[in-house]
């Protein structure tokens, strides 16, 4: 066996409902008394938040609210998030929202703890300053940022930097299904296909990977594929709602231990440049990327085709293709858009997207088979129509 580290958050809390007794479930663990809540503005201004305001009120804490976290946050948005907790005396931090609110909450945690600029922490290993205590909550299935070190951050107009650091790891995580309930059906099929997306990536990373995280992958998958139909029909389906939050936050601890590859790294520009929301972007060349690794990667593809297909036989090439053919059903039976096209990509825009693509050096590494610049935009080109 390899030698392997494992990490993933020190305590994590599942509980149907535990937003309406946040106040006391935090209290039992945390003496102080200045809370920044950290979240966007529709949970906010929604009404969602409430129950779980009012039971932080009656447990003491004073808290202020944070709602002017955005999709892909840009490098602005957190440091003036961060000023606003500095304020605010903010003592504990609290991440309440999907992966771009939870993403914000870590980068406050350490930049209100400590005197470290945003600009030095950009890379793996890079936080050293302390930080305040952090908590996270998620309202979607899908990113596993509840339980993740890492961070990503919008630096420029269209270019993306992660923040890699133990210190991002949250004190605690806590669990509530009932969050994730009223999530639109688009957005259940969005973020459900990026946490299979994490889970399939972890399983079949060339780097750091472990029995820990295969364990946690292959689990996530199962939960997540059976599950994910089920909640995108029914919103209100409590177990597929509890299957596919528990689903994605295995995939995140798989994944946070072995990195995740290529379907991240050509998903990032579309994001950055066209502002395709992560879920998407990744469910777009999903299914490419796989195809393009097949040829070495086809014995773990099909051992995940087992747990993912209902009948799966045959040889391992048989498998993947039922594997593959399996992930696009789903995007094809919850009517998210699946080509490049569909998301106002051309042609002519190719070029852009594997330039910034070849940049993504720190998850191409991880991938099963290496990519080079020409195979990148095959690629794209498969995933236009």
């Amino acid at each position: 066996m390899n030698t392997f580290e494992f990490r993933t958050v020190p305590a994590l809390l599942v509980e149907f409902g535990g937003a309406r007794r946040l106040g006391v479930l935090l209290r039992e663990r945390f003496a102080q008394k200045n809370l920044c809540l950290v979240t966007d503005a529709f949970l906010h201004k929604s009404g969602m938040l409430a129950p779980a305001l009012a039971s932080l009120a009656e447990a003491g804490f004073n808290v202020q609210v944070i709602d002017d976290v955005v999709a892909d946050p840009p490098d602005h948005v957190v440091l003036k998030a961060a000023q606003q907790a500095r304020d605010s005396g903010a003592e504990i931090i609290l991440g309440l929202g999907g992966g771009s609110s939870m993403d914000v909450a870590k980068l406050i945690a350490v930049l209100a703890g400590s005197t470290q600029p945003l600009s030095a922490m950009y890379g793996v290993g890079n936080v050293t300053g302390p930080r305040l205590p952090l908590v996270q909550m998620p309202t979607t299935a899908g990113t596993g940022s509840e339980v993740t070190p890492i961070s990503i951050v919008t630096t420029g107009a269209t270019t993306k930097a992660g923040v890699v650091s133990p210190q991002l790891y949250a004190d605690l995580t806590i669990l509530d299904a009932e969050l994730t309930m009223g999530l639109p059906p688009k957005i259940t099929a969005a973020t459900g296909i990026d946490a299979i997306v994490h889970a399939v990536e972890a399983y079949t990373t060339r780097t750091k990977k472990n029995p820990l995280s295969d364990m946690l992958a292959r689990e996530a998958l199962r939960l997540l594929t059976s599950n994910l139909l089920k909640a995108f029909t029914n919103g209100q389906d409590r177990a597929a709602r509890e299957g596919m939050l528990l689903g994605a936050m295995l995939a995140g601890q798989a994944f946070a231990n072995a990195p995740v590859a290529a379907v991240h790294a050509l998903a990032y520009p579309i994001g950055g440049i066209f502002h395709v929301p992560h879920g998407l972007s990744n469910a777009l060349v999903l299914p490419h990327v796989l195809r393009f690794n097949a040829p070495v990667a086809a014995a773990q593809y099909a051992e995940l085709a087992t747990i993912a297909v209902p009948g799966a036989s045959g040889s391992d090439e048989a498998k993947t293709a039922a594997f593959i053919e399996h992930l696009e059903m789903l995007a094809r039976e919850t009517g998210i858009e699946r080509c490049l096209s569909h998301v106002g990509i051309g042609a002519d825009d190719i070029p852009a997207l594997t330039r910034d693509a070849m940049l993504q050096t720190r998850l191409l590494v991880n991938n099963p088979r290496d990519l080079s610049e020409a195979d990148i935009a095959g690629i794209y080109q498969a995933a236009l129509e």
